[in-house]
């Protein structure tokens, strides 16, 4: 089971992430606190607080998928962040 902890920045990022997402034949979760909401429905991951740290958890290995949460060149800002342009990534 892989595991990434991201923040989503609007519904822009959410529908790109959930149109991957769907894409996938495997499980995908994103949660926070003790809700988990399927990874592949775009109302309920809108319906998260995005202003959070949201943890993805997945069974498969899709290229097209880590892209997504890989997408962009990362730079630490100096507060134990490791930003993106589109997601933020938690050490």
């Amino acid at each position: 089971m892989n595991e990434k902890k991201i923040k989503l920045a609007g519904t822009e990022e959410v529908r790109d992430f959930v149109r991957e997402a769907g894409k996938c034949d495997f499980d995908i979760d994103i949660s926070y606190n003790r809700v988990i909401i399927d990874a592949k429905s775009f109302l309920g991951v809108l319906s998260l607080d995005l202003n959070r740290e949201l943890t993805v958890k997945y069974g498969g290995h899709d290229m097209n998928f880590e892209n997504v949460l890989s997408k962009c060149n990362f730079l630490n800002d100096g507060t134990g962040f490791l930003a993106a342009r589109k997601y933020r990534f938690i050490r």
